[in-house]
């Protein structure tokens, strides 16, 4: 719902030229001032907010707090957007019924979050299903992502943008490496609010142990949990070196990004702004995507030197691990033939 109180600042920065640790964190201190009033301006005609749960140096962060100041530029200064990231809002979960209901209009959620309201936003997240990005972005991009958006805008919210890349999700722990399904055997790793990620890892043996992300650091700290899974982009931003030694580089899992709008706030758009805010939005989720790949490349090597040791992991045995253990006879029931045969017309066959 439109938000009336607004404090005065300065501009935000311009976005980041180049993705190092040391941009990214310069584009994040700028997000909190994104959108807000300066000097005295006339009021916006339309005041909405933005959410995200991620860490404040996620690229997504960076990327969507530029797409609110080209969004105000572009219409003139009709729409202008509060950005409240790094779950300001409240957790993953919080913010899911808030985009539905009107407490924030804008709101980047992970897939694997979503899928709670909206399941065939889970089939992204079948165990080892995709080989690499050209695989993800055909099916994204192509009739499967068509296919999600439309269970997606039953629920109420509203697809505004291509997805953004929430990464490939490697293994950590702190007391062993993860090399084969059987290092999973009673391993009490946390994994998102979601069905699908505590199917898998249950299929391999583990204990899974659903903890919204602003939860994470803690419970690893105490050893609530022995270990997690995320992407390096994920586990550099939340300081996850900090209370693990291990990363297997599985890739277990791929994981998107969803911008979503408020249908309210969205239908209170007149067309052209309604599709200025279309335009950056996508821009945005595409700008991410080549951010997350550069950083992909640079990560790993920064994350050793902050005292992580990378793994090897046996994908074909965990591969094998999952058919025996039914996976995804089960998954391919419950998203559906169509759905899945929309899959594996891209990724191949899935047993």
């Amino acid at each position: 719902m439109p938000d009336h109180q607004k404090p005065s600042s300065t501009p935000a920065s311009s976005p980041c030229a180049t993705l190092t640790r040391r941009s990214l964190l310069a584009g994040a201190a700028a997000i909190p001032l994104v959108a807000i009033r300066t000097g005295p301006a006339r009021a916006a005609e339309f005041e909405y907010k933005l959410a995200t749960g991620q860490s404040l140096t996620q690229p997504i962060n960076t990327r969507l707090g530029e797409a609110a100041l080209r969004i105000k530029e572009a219409s003139g200064g009709r729409i202008e957007i509060r950005f409240f990231p790094a779950s300001q809002l409240g957790s993953d979960t919080d913010l899911l019924t808030q985009i539905r209901s009107g407490g924030v209009d804008f709101l980047n959620i992970a897939g694997s979050v979503l899928s709670t309201v909206a399941p065939l936003a889970g089939i992204a997240n079948v165990g080892f299903a995709f080989a690499d990005y050209g695989q993800v972005w055909k099916t994204m991009d192509g009739d499967l992502g068509k296919l999600i958006a439309t269970q997606i805008e039953k629920t109420g919210a509203l697809v505004v943008a291509k997805p953004a890349d929430n990464t490939f999700r490697q293994i950590t722990s702190s007391a062993k490496p993860i090399r084969t399904p059987a290092d999973l055997a009673g391993y009490r790793i946390r994994v998102p609010v979601s069905p699908i990620f505590t199917s898998l890892f249950k299929s391999l043996g583990a204990s899974p142990t659903s903890i919204n992300f602003n939860e994470l650091y803690t419970a690893l700290q105490t050893r609530l949990v022995d270990g997690q899974e995320n992407g390096l982009v994920t586990i550099e931003a939340g300081k996850i070196y900090e209370v693990q030694k291990y990363v297997s580089e599985t890739n277990h899992i791929w994981d998107p990004f969803f911008i979503l709008g408020n249908r309210r706030s969205m239908k209170a758009l007149p067309d052209a702004l309604q599709e200025v805010v279309r335009r950056e939005l996508d821009r945005a989720a595409l700008e991410q995507r080549e951010d997350t790949t550069k950083l992909n490349t640079t990560l790993k090597g920064e994350l050793v030197a902050k005292g992580l040791t990378f793994e090897a992991a046996d994908k074909e045995a965990f591969r094998k691990g999952l058919s025996a253990a039914g996976f995804y006879k089960e998954w391919r029931a419950k998203f559906g033939e169509d759905n899945w045969k929309a899959l594996e017309a891209v990724v191949g066959a899935l047993a």
